[in-house]
């Protein structure tokens, strides 16, 4: 395939703005007239559905500890008929885990060394001057073979502020490509698993319209897309095929956190996916093969959930002859009750035992390898299995057999093992791929 040139948008740390100069360089450079094609790199599920509102091309994830080579050459190749990749960072530059997964050890570096994406470090300058160069050159130098295109400086206090920096990065060698000043009306609102959802965002096109017009009148559009540079786009992977050819999804403000790759790939081998909203109180689909819960925000909607008896009549009639599956916030729903952060109990689906508290909450985050005992719709037992956990809310009670046996990412067993009963069952980790085989 082609060459087709890109950029990774990362920073030295979370909460430094990439995901605001993403969204508006992903909306600046389509409104000139180009092809964008997003990426993200790491297991993140909110923040590819902004990238598809900045952009009009769907976003998807590339991730070297959770994927394979196959998966990773067919997620890549989504890019075809692009003119430019942009793929935004997760958490800090070389932030990874400490063992090394399917490709490597999970950190943006790798993912922009893998496709020949250069580096745009933005970095907050807030508190400092010349020295914000010493930490630009430090992560510039920590990997010399890694592209390196320049920075975008953020928080900029005025312009002497501006100067100061600028020389600091001047006498290290290292090209500013924009300077932002500080703003507190950009930042996207955000909850406890981070950034709000797309579709929950009161007016997200305005918002990103704006950081748009703030990039043109602060960055230099020009030098970033000349900065751009990439390896060919791999050939010869595949995307995941589909668990079942029917599948009733449920997609609203209380589900949404489902990987692009794996609905892109469930369509392109010819199954129909069927939306239905939990929260109206929709049934799942009655043709449907196969019901899948996904992750999201049901411990914000419980009393609606509870109260959702259609939905919940409809889960209980399809499970009694073919599967349903949760993943997460959908795995919550499966089971016998969810209580509130305010400590009230909410009844849910009684598929599963599964009792969950977000009274009593515990942050569990990271990269999971499920090895299954039992089957999970797509995969036979033994399968080993790559996903990634994010969620505040604890298990009060687990009483049906365990899933899978699932471990962290360094090897050590996690006691969230998923359960089973009957065609019912449920992770708390979202599923990212199969392994593939060495």
């Amino acid at each position: 395939m082609a060459d087709i040139p890109g950029l990774m948008i990362s920073a030295p740390a979370s909460g430094t703005g990439k995901t605001t100069v993403m969204l508006g360089l992903l909306r600046a450079l389509a409104e000139d007239g180009m092809t964008v094609q997003p990426f993200k790199s790491g297991p993140d599920y909110i923040d590819p559905a902004f990238h598809l509102a900045a952009s009009g091309r769907a976003s998807f994830n590339l991730d070297g500890w959770a994927m394979g080579p196959h998966l990773w050459n067919a997620i890549a190749a989504r890019a075809q008929g692009a003119d430019l990749c942009v793929a935004e960072g997760s958490m800090g530059l070389y932030d990874g885990v400490a063992t090394r997964g399917q490709q490597g050890f999970g950190n943006s570096a790798e993912t922009a060394q893998a496709m020949g994406w250069p580096v745009v470090l933005v970095v907050d300058v807030g508190g400092q001057a010349q020295s914000a160069a010493a930490t630009a050159m430090g992560f510039r130098d920590y990997a010399p073979d890694l592209p390196f295109a320049g920075v975008i400086l953020n928080r900029v206090a005025s312009p002497r502020h501006d100067r100061l920096v600028r020389a600091g990065m001047e006498r290290a060698g290292i090209p500013v490509l924009g300077s932002l000043p500080r703003r507190g009306d950009l930042a996207l609102p955000e909850r406890h698993l981070g950034l709000i959802q797309a579709v929950e965002h009161p007016d997200l096109d305005a918002a990103i319209a704006g950081y748009a017009a703030f990039l043109r009148d602060n960055v230099d559009l020009a030098a970033i897309r000349a900065a751009a540079a990439g390896h060919a786009l791999p050939t010869g992977g595949a995307l995941p095929d589909p668990p079942a050819q029917r599948i009733a999804i449920a997609r609203d403000a209380a589900f949404s956190f489902t990987y692009p790759h794996l609905l892109e790939g469930w369509q392109a081998k010819g199954a129909q996916i069927l939306p239905f909203s939990p929260l109206a109180d929709e049934a799942p689909d009655a043709g449907a093969d196969l019901v899948w819960l996904p992750g999201g925000y049901p411990e914000l909607h419980a009393g609606r959930i509870a109260a959702a008896t259609s939905f919940l009549d409809g889960l209980r009639r399809h499970a009694e002859t073919r599967p349903v599956h949760g993943e997460c916030g959908g795995y919550m729903v499966l089971g016998e009750a969810l209580i509130d952060k305010e400590g009230e109990r909410h009844e849910m689906a009684g598929l599963l035992g599964l009792v969950t508290s977000y009274e009593k909450r515990k942050f569990h985050l990271g990269y999971r390898r499920a090895v299954l005992h039992s089957a999970l719709p797509g995969h036979a037992p033994g399968t080993a299995l790559r996903g990634h956990e994010f969620h505040y809310s604890t298990i009060l009670e687990q009483p049906d057999a365990p899933l899978a046996h699932v471990a962290d990412a360094d090897g050590n067993p996690v006691p969230e093992t998923g359960s089973v009963r009957g065609h019912a069952s449920g992770t708390f980790f979202h599923l990212i791929a199969a392994e593939e085989a060495p």
